[in-house]
């Protein structure tokens, strides 16, 4: 899928190739981009970090469910959870690592019509995207993406550039929905953007 000439910048297969923690913050203000138009800005991710983190899915070691995370960086994970959501990451590291990035929410940006079409629940812009569920349900994320390579593009989906820097000063807080590791700072997200999901954040000017 080529978007350059939308004025985008794919984001390249080192960008992703680092620990989770350093890659999350990073993505915010990223652009996640279908090829059929819809277009939406990243506004709150989460990093898990395989086996140094018990909250991870990839913790005890790769399965057939997250074997996509054990695998090369710049690729999307998805799983299933709740027995209702799909929930979107960007694989991060070495191969064999087992970490990588939740895409939590998203300000829609482009083809609202088919994030409605998709989120028939919705009854405005800023409830399109605001969650991982919704995100996934908005752009059409199912299991049949996972493994998708974002850097190439070549399924339909990947992650770009606008030139829009990330936030100097983010928001930092715990992770959402999980029973381990609550107290890692690992969940970033611009401040004051109405589509970021709810959940206690502060504001923080030095990096982890």
């Amino acid at each position: 899928m080529d978007v350059s000439i939308a004025g985008f910048e794919v984001l390249p297969r080192a960008f992703y190739r680092r620990h989770p923690a350093l890659v999350a913050p990073e993505l915010l203000n990223k652009l996640l981009v279908r090829a059929d138009g819809r277009c939406a800005r990243i506004v709150e991710v989460e990093a898990y970090a395989g086996s140094e983190d018990p909250a991870a899915h990839s913790y005890r070691g790769k399965t057939a469910r997250n074997a996509t995370m054990f695998g090369p960086p710049g690729h999307l994970y998805v799983y299933f959870t709740y027995g209702m959501h799909w929930g979107s990451n960007a694989v991060c590291g070495e191969v064999g690592e087992g970490v990588g990035v939740l895409l939590r929410a998203a300000e829609p940006l482009h083809h609202l019509d088919l994030m409605y079409a998709a989120r028939p629940a919705a009854k405005r812009p800023a409830d399109l995207a605001s969650g991982p569920g919704k995100l996934s349900q908005a752009f059409g994320i199912n299991r049949s993406f996972d493994g998708a390579d974002l850097v190439r593009g070549d399924t339909g989906i990947l992650i770009a550039s606008d030139a829009t820097a990330p936030p100097s000063k983010p928001l930092i807080g715990p992770r959402v929905g999980i029973s381990k590791a609550m107290d890692f700072p690992w969940r970033w997200s611009v401040p004051n953007n109405p589509c970021v999901s709810r959940g206690p954040l502060r504001s923080k000017r030095e990096p982890l």
